[in-house]
């Protein structure tokens, strides 16, 4: 699987990743994830992302690949603190949240935080970032970030003390592209994307049942592409490295129970990057067909 180095990290990180709110939410078993995270770094994934608020989605990456912690890169994010006292952005609450998760995930420290989509007027306030800063003096982790869109990522970008930036950028998501990937490259930061295929919302041809599929489906709709029209494999693979072939962008993290989808998602890569001239045809029908109103979406 291809390998990217991570912004001005010392992480070369796997072009895909693996996004771990479905096993959470879904109430995945230890033994299921056992299966899926151990093929997917058997097959040369070695990011992995959580967050504290996915249900048990840290529990299970703990008790399940702990033992291989060497073989991956460890992403967590903190922030709507799930079953803390007190507000989410309060920091003694993100401290506590900090601590929580590495217990969960059976590390002494994660490669990644990132602030979990706060709000604009939370960044500006500055506490939650010297809570990051703080956990980075003391190796609880060893880089910091923000995940989100629209203009708190923008500010965070430019704030300059982030080493990376998680944002939503996809067929039916195309902001950032514009407003925060090329400042980010300029300043060497690390990106990840979330959400790279759009939660696959075209896959049934009707409105998915999914309500974070919802909006996508919505947009699609309207974009209308005509890759879409055709085989659906060929249509994810199209979607897919459109995500990756863009500048600035260095792991894609996808979601799935699924233990063959990392093969699967690693062979859609294998024709490589997304030709200029294609991007260019989906990069022009968003800037014709998209709604004034249509910001990242969390």
């Amino acid at each position: 699987m291809e390998t990217r180095r991570y912004g001005n990290t010392d992480m070369t990180v796997s072009v895909l990743g693996f996004g771990g709110a479905e096993i959470g939410f879904r109430g995945a078993t230890v033994n299921e994830v056992e299966r899926l995270l151990g093929r997917a770094l058997d097959a040369g994934l070695n990011v992995i992302d959580t967050a504290e608020c996915y249900r048990t989605s840290e529990e299970l990456i703990g008790q399940a690949v702990s033992h291989r912690r060497s073989d991956y890169y460890l992403f967590t994010k903190c922030g709507h603190a799930a079953g803390l006292p007190g507000d989410h952005w309060q920091p003694e609450v993100l401290e506590a949240s900090i601590d929580r998760s590495l217990k969960r995930l059976k590390t002494d420290y994660v490669d990644l935080i990132h602030l979990h989509s706060c709000s604009l007027d939370v960044l500006k306030r500055g506490d939650v970032i010297d809570v990051l800063l703080r956990a980075k003096e003391k190796g609880k982790t060893r880089y910091i970030g923000y995940s989100g869109d629209s203009d708190a990522a923008l500010y965070a970008v430019r704030t300059g003390v982030f080493d990376s930036l998680m944002t939503s950028v996809n067929i039916a998501d195309q902001e950032a592209i514009d407003l925060t990937l090329p400042e980010a490259k300029e300043r060497g930061m690390g990106v990840t994307v979330k959400r790279p295929v759009a939660n696959v919302a075209w896959r049934t041809g009707k409105r998915p049942e999914d309500p974070y599929a919802v909006p996508y489906w919505e947009r699609l709709q309207a974009l209308d592409y005509d890759f879409l029209k055709g085989d659906f494999e060929k249509s994810v693979g199209i979607a897919l490295r459109f995500a990756l072939s863009l500048p600035g962008v260095h792991t894609a993290i996808v979601g799935t129970s699924n233990p063959d989808r990392w093969a699967q998602n690693a062979k859609l890569l294998e024709e490589g990057p997304l030709p200029a001239e294609q991007i260019e045809a989906i990069r022009r029908v968003w800037r014709v067909r998209a709604g004034k109103d249509w910001i990242g979406l969390e």
